[in-house]
C-alpha cells in the first residue's frame, strides 16, 4: 500500500494515511534527509502525488507544498528531522490506533514556523483503545 496524502486548501492541513511499513519507509527517508515517495491517488482527485524529503538548513523541519507538482515537501536539519522520524516510527508501531498531530507552536521541539499542519493516521485506524 502506498501512502495517501490529502491537502485541505482551506485549512492548510495535510492528512497522511499509510501502512506501518510505509510509515517506517517515510521515517527512514526523513531521518536520512532524502527521498521521494509516490502516493495513492484517491477517487476525489484531492490526493497529493508524492512526498519529497530533503536535507535543508534549520532550524527545524519545514512542511510545505509544491502546488505545481502536487507534492508534500519535508525538509530540515538533521536533528529536527530525527525527532520527526522518531514520531513517525512511533505512530507506525502504535498498536492501539489513533493519530499524531504535527502543528507548529512557539518553541516547538522540531517544527519550523510557517509549516503546514500535518495529521499522521495510525495504520490501525480510529482512536486509541486505551
Amino acid at each position: 500500500m502506498s501512502p495517501r496524502v490529502l491537502h485541505d486548501p482551506v485549512s492548510g492541513e495535510v492528512d497522511l494515511s499509510a501502512s506501518a511499513a510505509e510509515l517506517h519507509r517515510l521515517a527512514r527517508a526523513v531521518a536520512e534527509g532524502e527521498g521521494l515517495l509516490w502516493t495513492t491517488a484517491g477517487p476525489d482527485g484531492e490526493s497529493l502525488a508524492g512526498v519529497e524529503i530533503s536535507d535543508a538548513s534549520g532550524p527545524g523541519v519545514r512542511i510545505g507544498l509544491d502546488p505545481a507538482r502536487r507534492v508534500l515537501l519535508i525538509g530540515g536539519d538533521g536533528d529536527a528531522r530525527a525527532l520527526l522520524a522518531a514520531n513517525l516510527h512511533d505512530m507506525a508501531d502504535a498498536e492501539d490506533g489513533g493519530h499524531l498531530h504535527v502543528d507548529h507552536f512557539p518553541d516547538h521541539p522540531y517544527l519550523a514556523e510557517g509549516s503546514l499542519p500535518l495529521v499522521v493516521n495510525s495504520p490501525h485506524g480510529g482512536m486509541p483503545r486505551r
